[in-house]
């Protein structure tokens, strides 16, 4: 039984050392991504920080106290964690309904989820400021209420709603299909209701991927350009984002300006991405083992 045992495990080693070579070796591998990840990531970032370097502090300072910018970063951190709640509650249950139910157009429903991924965020803005201005066909109703969309920071959160969707619905996709029926099965055997079932045995396991979601959206949509342009209608100290100001910067050639702003930003975005990926690695260790 001992032999037959040994003789598996050494035909398995071999088969390994056959399909280990498929791809080329490590060191050409290695090299090439090196090399594609420094000049599309590593060179540009080290050069933003480098120009930023040549800053001041007191430069530096005054950069950042200048009252539109604090605005602009209070505007822009206040609609992204607004748009990164709605698409955090309503993400989930898009992503139920996508999973339990079985009904005509879900296929068309289910691709629409993905349409932020592909349209132009341009393109995005634009139609969102017509549906969503006075004369437009939302705006119009809207209107008669008092509400208005467009061209104030509400109308900045709609579009930040639109482009961050996506990123909660297909976190948490994957996890209601791996949900065991048979758990919520047992608990109304037990005498649990619809909203104990769900709150006790099903939301505790939704819970990392709905932050998840939740956080890659906040992530995405804190640096969302195209969309927001247009439909913010870029007012001074009312409308204005971050991403806009550093343009702004950029047309006057102030480069150190727009590129200090710029590390903050994208020292933000790592700081999320680290938390994301704490949080995925958190999420792994508390799977259960099938």
């Amino acid at each position: 039984m001992n032999a037959a045992v040994a003789e598996k495990i050494q035909a398995t080693g071999k088969r390994r050392k056959k399909t280990a070579s498929i791809i080329p070796g490590f060191g050409l591998t290695l090299g090439f991504t090196t090399l594609y990840l420094s000049l599309l990531v590593l060179i540009p970032l080290s050069a933003t920080f480098f120009k930023a370097s040549l800053l001041t502090w007191a430069q530096f300072k005054e950069i950042f106290t200048d009252r539109e910018v604090l605005l602009a970063f209070r505007l822009t951190f206040v609609s992204s964690a607004e748009a990164a709640g709605v698409n955090t509650f309503f993400g989930l249950l898009v992503a139920w309904v996508l999973v339990r139910y079985r009904f005509p157009g879900r296929g068309l429903l289910d691709s629409m989820v993905d349409l932020p991924f592909a349209l132009p965020t341009a393109v995005a803005g634009i139609a969102l400021t017509e549906i969503y201005a006075p004369t437009g066909w939302i705006g119009s109703i809207l209107d008669r209420f008092g509400i208005q969309v467009a061209y104030t920071p509400l109308g900045i959160t709609v579009a930040l709603i639109f482009i961050g969707l996506p990123f909660v619905v297909r976190t948490l996709q994957p996890v209601i299909e791996d949900l065991d029926r048979e758990v919520e099965e047992a608990a109304a055997s037990l005498g649990a209701n619809r909203w104990q079932t769900f709150s006790k045995v099903i939301f505790p396991t939704l819970l990392p991927p709905l932050f998840t979601g939740g956080s890659l959206a906040f992530a995405r949509v804190l640096g969302e350009y195209g969309s927001v342009i247009f439909i913010s209608g870029n007012m001074p100290m009312k409308t204005e984002i971050v991403p806009l100001i550093i343009v702004s910067k950029l047309e006057q050639y102030n480069y150190a300006g727009a590129t200090a702003i710029a590390c903050v930003m994208l020292v933000l975005s790592f700081s999320l991405l680290l938390f994301i990926n704490l949080l995925q690695k958190w999420v792994g260790s508390k799977a259960p083992i099938r």
